[in-house]
């Protein structure tokens, strides 16, 4: 069995040390999504919830929560990030219900990835949707948050080829 990585000597956690590694470009996106009422669906479109512009604010939070996964996630090293990106588009789920699809692209320039990144920045985003919008509802799901891709690394490339509900 391969050698546990994120222990030290005595069995305590410690942090990877990835300065051996070389450094390369390393990206990652990463989905989620949030169901909502038609209400909301027209209230955001309409820029009508009363907190303001949900996915200007929705966008802004996932971006700082991404610059901030090192101190939320214990073992995750701090990183140069140098672009991150969040993208919105609605499906339609029902008569009455609309899914609102969250896509994160993180990248840097670095010796370890930004999975972690990416997949704080499409959590935090559907959150604060939700937030902005419990006023009108609370019965909004958040959907699966999971790695789309990523790329760079001595592991290589990954590629879910399927989209999750």
């Amino acid at each position: 069995m391969a050698e546990f990585t994120h222990f030290n000597e005595e069995g305590r956690a410690k942090m990877v040390d990835v300065s051996a590694k070389p450094e390369s470009v390393r990206t990652a996106i990463a989905r989620s999504s949030i169901i909502v009422n038609k209400e909301i669906y027209e209230k955001i479109n309409e820029n009508k919830i009363k907190k303001g512009d949900v996915l200007a604010v929705a966008q802004v939070a996932g971006i700082m929560a991404c610059k901030k996964t090192s101190e939320i996630i214990p073992m995750c090293h701090p990183l140069p990030l140098t672009g991150i990106d969040i993208s919105f588009s609605w499906e339609k789920a029902g008569a009455d219900e609309y899914i609102l699809d969250i896509s994160a692209s993180v990248k840097t320039k670095g010796n370890t990835g930004v999975e972690m990144e990416a997949l704080t920045a499409a959590s935090v985003t559907a959150l604060t949707v939700y937030d902005m919008c419990k006023a009108v509802d609370k019965g909004m799901v958040i959907g699966k948050t999971y790695l789309v891709e990523k790329t760079g690394g001595k592991n290589g490339d990954f590629n879910r080829e399927q989209k999750l509900r």
